[in-house]
């Protein structure tokens, strides 16, 4: 039985939870869910960045093709998060979540299986919509869930369980890659295989996760039946909620040009160093883990959501000659700095969305944000890619990339309104 109370408007009773301690198990397994639904689709997508050269040499295809199956799939999350978004609104968090996890296992799958780079492309692409799918539902259930006061730091240790999965993807490729390289079967067909395991997820959740209680209390309302009725990805784009739609679409888009622009292609650039990327990689993800849940806590304090990532950008600029200065011993620390700077200020990015749009459109508003920035995010890797095969050096790309689009996080978040201790269910 769900042991928290709720208030008349479906907001989460927080006299009775203030500390981790009093955190319920329906709680724990809402956010479990979320957690290792989001780690395996960050293993999922990384696994591909560390095979962009094998990739290249089976299909004989130049930098920017390879590069442009990481931005099909950031393409078609836009679908994923609409599509699922929509169906979270209207029928509850959990089903969508547990369907787009069956759809990622299904097309890594057949990832495996292509026989021409056409076929990856496809199946990459349709990898893409379960992505956004798990996105659009896990974040609601997650942050439903829990109270106001602890919002801030769960929504930073759920964003790190991307990084989480971006490291066993490091350990599995530096790991296993090497027991199967050398059979006739291509080792990165290995690699898509064994990424289909998240099917194994829905069991447990389908048997102990429980759903929304906030989402259950607006069902509830006669009011909120009427709009529960209408489709929630047409109310984002009505007049009242149109500039909250365009304005976290646009954020977003600048933060995912950010970190892909740091990590799709960072693998390469250690592999052409001729270093063994796992070191490295691990110190990158290990940054962005404690820095998703240290920005995410900070986010909390009187700096609010706009001024931690505004103070979080300008670490990512200082991190940023070491992240990709060529040998030296700062490499290591620049690795790690830049993650807990550039990937740990995508520990606010969940609350922040969550915050902007109420109850009724939640799933769908943070759904679309978050995937159509992917959609222009997935410029980046192959806009890198062709600037090398136009004769930019690797570096250069990468840098020019990372550094216009922080400039750009650090302004664009002071356009919206400061969400910290903004409630759920009334929306102030």
């Amino acid at each position: 039985m769900q042991s928290i109370r709720l208030t008349s408007v479906g907001e989460l009773d927080e006299k009775q939870i203030t500390k981790i301690s009093d955190v319920s198990k329906d709680q724990w397994t809402a956010f479990l869910a979320a957690f290792f639904g989001w780690l395996l689709d960050g293993f999922d997508f990384s696994i591909l960045t560390f095979l962009l050269i094998d990739v290249q040499h089976s299909f004989t295809v130049d930098r920017t093709l390879a590069g442009a199956l990481g931005s099909v799939t950031l393409i078609f999350r836009l679908a994923g998060g609409l599509g699922g978004g929509t169906l979270a609104d209207r029928f509850g968090r959990k089903l969508p979540l547990i369907l787009s996890i069956v759809w990622i296992s299904i097309f890594s799958l057949l990832s495996g299986f292509s026989a021409t780079y056409l076929m990856l492309f496809i199946c990459r692409a349709l990898f893409g919509i379960g992505m956004g799918g798990v996105w659009a539902a896990g974040l609601p259930l997650v942050l439903e869930h829990w109270p106001m006061k602890m919002r801030g730091l769960i929504s930073g240790i759920l964003v790190g369980g991307f990084a989480w999965g971006y490291m066993l993807a490091a350990f599995v490729f530096s790991y296993v890659y090497p027991l199967v390289s050398h059979l006739s079967i291509p080792g990165w067909r290995f690699m898509f295989w064994f990424a289909a395991s998240p099917v194994l997820l829905v069991f447990w959740i389908r048997s102990q996760v429980s759903e929304s209680p906030i989402w259950l209390a607006h069902r509830m309302a006669p009011v909120d039946m009427l709009r529960l009725k209408r489709l929630s990805i047409v109310r984002i784009f009505q007049r009242d909620l149109i500039g909250t739609t365009i304005q976290t679409a646009i954020i977003l888009s600048v933060f995912m040009i950010s970190y892909y622009s740091m990590t799709f292609w960072y693998p390469t650039f250690l592999r052409e160093l001729k270093l063994s990327p796992l070191r490295f990689l691990i110190a990158l993800n290990f940054g962005g883990v404690l820095g998703t849940a240290f920005w995410g806590r900070i986010s909390e304090t009187r700096l609010g959501r706009r001024g931690t990532v505004s103070l979080g950008a300008v670490g990512v600029l200082l991190a940023l000659p070491l992240f990709l200065s060529v040998g030296g011993s700062w490499m290591l620390p620049g690795a790690f700095f830049m993650g807990f700077f550039g990937i740990g200020l995508w520990g606010i990015a969940p609350l922040y969305l969550a915050e902007r749009f109420p109850t009724q459109t939640r799933a769908v508003g943070s759904g679309f944000a978050y995937h159509a920035g992917a959609a222009v995010g997935s410029l980046a890797p192959a806009f890198i890619g062709h600037l090398q095969d136009e004769g930019f050096t690797l570096v250069r790309s990468m840098t020019t990339c990372i550094g216009i689009a922080t400039v750009f996080v650090a302004l664009i978040i002071w356009i919206g309104p400061e969400t910290r201790g903004r409630s759920f269910a009334t929306g102030r």
